[in-house]
């Protein structure tokens, strides 16, 4: 049987007809002038429809940023697109799509956390263990001159537990702070 080859209009245009999916994709914008407009242009410039735009100025995020909660749609095939564009842009991406963080984790940060710059280092943990602080706690029994500590939960992604905690230890060694990691189950 003789090969039959596909018709070049298929490889050519993105499917747009029944192909077009819903997608919702988590944002943070600093606090100034046009950085919605900045973070909406790729949007368009790569194929995607604005559905619905969520601003939550009155919200700050903790390395205070802007949440923005974006639904879009788009041909599946140019999604990915979409959300490389916007990180190109220097957009902070939290979630895209069904690309959001699957795991939470818990660790605890023991020294002179208020003296090295609590929110520096809450930044270098989003940023370089690529994780969301969703929660912390402080401690300061003896005053913010003293030692302190913090629990944070963090949303990571799935089966990067591993990763993450390596980061975090950096992190600690960097700042001289103490890494107390909680036992994660099923490990030799």
């Amino acid at each position: 049987m003789a090969d039959v080859p596909e018709p070049e209009s298929d490889e050519e245009e993105p499917e747009t007809d029944g192909g077009v999916r819903a997608y919702t994709v988590r944002l943070e914008l600093v606090d100034e002038p046009g950085e919605l407009l900045r973070a909406l242009e790729p949007i368009s410039a790569n194929g995607g429809n604005l559905l619905s735009i969520h601003h939550e100025r009155g919200n700050i995020t903790p390395r205070g940023h802007i949440p923005v909660e974006v639904d879009l749609e788009s041909p599946p095939e140019r999604f990915d697109g979409i959300v490389d564009a916007l990180r190109d842009a220097g957009i902070n991406v939290i979630q895209a799509g069904a690309e959001h963080y699957g795991e939470e984790l818990s660790v605890v940060l023991v020294g002179d956390l208020v003296e090295t710059d609590l929110s520096e280092t809450l930044s270098r943990v989003e940023s370089e263990a690529d994780a969301v602080v969703k929660d912390l706690s402080l401690a300061a029994p003896e005053g913010t001159n003293a030692t302190a500590s913090a629990r944070l939960r963090l949303a990571i992604d799935s089966g990067r537990a591993k990763q993450v905690f390596e980061a975090i230890r950096a992190i600690g060694t960097d700042k001289q702070l103490t890494v107390v990691e909680p036992l994660l189950g099923g490990e030799a």
